[in-house]
């Protein structure tokens, strides 16, 4: 169980999302304001299975405000339990996102993203599968702490305000992300 948990912990570590700390000034040019970022994530247990891969890129329009768009790939498996029976979605998830950071300090930043993905849903009532986009509003607090010139670590916690759980992949409306940036 310890090695379960520590993997875990380790990929979680490793493969969330990224975004480095810059600073920027009046005479920056634009390509010295973006910055690339994005998630690879994967779950795997006995009734999720869950692998991302959603690069973004951002533009710093300021020291404390940087703004920016990505895209999301998802590969989702579940069993899911209906009223009468468990069923097995298997979806590939795409869409896009944008996203909001402004840094409160060196250390603390607020964070916002809207997200819209396609992917399967099952109708429990009719017992059928439909396509549908999924829209998520992700508000949250982050800290980051800097390991070197521009290394660092980031720990965000978000809360998806139209978290639909018949609708949404995630499992519930609390996501916390822990990642580091280059």
């Amino acid at each position: 169980m310890k090695k379960y948990i520590l993997s875990l912990l380790l990929v979680s570590f490793i493969c969330s999302q990224s975004f480095a700390q810059k600073y920027v000034d009046e005479e920056s040019t634009f390509l010295e304001r973006l910055y690339l970022g994005g998630n690879f994530g994967l779950q795997i247990g006995t009734n999720v299975t869950q692998i991302e891969v959603s690069p973004a890129v951002g533009y710093m329009v300021n020291n404390k405000f940087s703004a920016g768009v990505g895209v999301i790939y998802q590969y989702f498996k579940a069993n899911v339990q209906g009223p009468s029976q468990v069923y097995e979605i298997s979806t590939n998830i795409y869409g896009g996102k944008l996203f909001g950071r402004y840094n409160i300090t060196d250390f603390l930043f607020a964070y916002t993203e809207f997200e819209n993905i396609n992917l399967d849903v099952a109708n429990f009532s009719t017992q059928e599968v439909a396509r549908e986009w999924v829209p998520g509003m992700f508000v949250g607090a982050g800290y980051f702490q800097p390991i070197g010139r521009r290394a660092g670590v980031n720990l965000m916690l978000l809360y998806n305000l139209l978290y639909d759980p018949l609708k949404s992949p995630y499992n519930n409306a609390f996501v916390l992300r822990l990642g580091f940036s280059l």
